[in-house]
């Protein structure tokens, strides 16, 4: 391991801070929307949820060789261990959940990183901005359930790339904005998004999300009628997995009832099925049935898996197969990615690059547009 000297001395190499929130997306697949508060971990890990950030953290740090200092254990110094990337460990105390990412933050700054490289979601962007600010470039793994600020690389292996980059000096820092949603009104079908801070990041458009933005009004008379010719050539005996978002609700109120705003729904021969189902859900029912799965797209972002429906795992898509994904977005959100391609992350690179190329999208009744998913 390196001596603490070399993260406090003048030697002139660019150090990197590393924090693991071992909890972060534990509710993605079970359909829980996050794990913000006790209850609501409790209830994943009854679930059945396993962690799954650790290992995501792993796969960005073997992008790297360079100087770290981490959380202790599960909270970063395991997943350096695992890529096999040295590291010193900071001593944050007692403290523990978003305390202790709090402690380790405010212990790296002091240290002086160059660059906090943190695997979690919305919620683990806050605490680090908290005790951040702007007075450290940070950088996120996604690793949560909803991730709709401009943090976070698009994948695990593009945020090791981007921290690279960052370190070597190819790469320089820019602002960009802190969102979170208030995963209870998610629960209840509300979305409430707030505006919490600006964090300077590494800037690397093409390995970079962008934040996520609204709906374009313009699109509301084609995704309405879109919704309805959807509905229309539903087949009898076949399962419908409709993603989350309000694009997704338009065709759940096609069928004629207000489904999961943000979960997955499954509707069979015109009627609901299962609301909110979680992983294991999905697997029984596609034991049972053939199916289609009905997304959206993150406007902004160009995800079309791996942001807020985790449900959809390596093991459902590869029983669904890329020929049995419908995609559904308004012209408008098309328009405005840049660049203008789609997005996967699922947690497997390889299907990620079995799911690359070129698909259709429907925007419209009699109008599809031909966009890439980047691998």
């Amino acid at each position: 391991m390196f001596a603490l000297r070399t993260f406090l001395g003048g030697d002139g190499v660019r150090r990197l801070g590393v924090i693991v929130n071992p909890i972060a997306g534990m509710g993605g697949r079970v359909g829980l929307k996050g794990t913000d508060g006790p209850a609501v971990l409790a209830r994943a890990r009854e679930l059945g949820a396993e962690p799954v950030s650790g290992q995501r953290a792993a796969r960005a740090l073997a992008e790297l060789s360079a100087q770290v200092l981490a959380a202790p254990g599960a909270m970063g110094a395991d997943a350096c261990a695992e890529a096999g990337l040295p590291c010193e460990v900071v001593d944050i105390g007692t403290a523990a959940g978003a305390a202790a990412t709090r402690a380790a933050a405010r212990a790296m700054l002091a240290a002086g990183v160059d660059l906090l490289l943190f695997a979690g979601g919305d919620g683990t962007a806050r605490d680090v901005l908290a005790e951040i600010g702007t007075r450290l470039p940070i950088l996120g793994i996604p690793t949560g359930v909803k991730m709709h600020s401009a943090v976070f690389a698009q994948n695990p292996a593009a945020a090791g790339r981007v921290a690279a980059a960052f370190l070597e000096g190819r790469a320089a820092a820019q602002e960009a904005e802190v969102m979170d949603l208030d995963e209870e009104a998610l629960r209840q079908g509300r979305v409430s998004a707030r505006l919490h801070g600006v964090a300077r990041v590494p800037r690397e458009r093409a390995l970079m999300q962008a934040g996520k933005s609204g709906a374009a009004i313009p699109d509301e008379a084609a995704l309405e009628a879109l919704a309805r010719r959807i509905v229309s050539e539903m087949q009898t005996g076949r399962l419908y997995l409709l993603g989350c978002g309000t694009t997704m609700r338009r065709i759940k109120r096609a069928l004629g009832f207000d489904g999961t705003l943000m979960g997955v729904d499954v509707a069979l021969d015109g009627r609901l099925l299962a609301a909110d189902v979680t992983e294991t859900q999905l697997l029984r029912l596609l034991d049972q049935a053939p199916a289609t799965a009905i997304l959206g797209v993150t406007g902004g972002q160009g995800f079309v898996l791996g942001r807020g429906n985790q449900q959809f795992s390596p093991a459902v898509l590869r029983r669904l197969g890329r020929e049995n994904l419908v995609i559904v977005a308004g012209q408008q959100k098309l328009a405005a990615l840049d660049p203008a391609c789609l997005h996967v992350d699922t947690g497997e690179a390889a299907l990620d690059a079995e799911l690359a190329g070129y698909i259709a999208i429907r925007t419209a009744p009699d109008r599809s547009a031909m966009l890439r998913i980047a691998a």
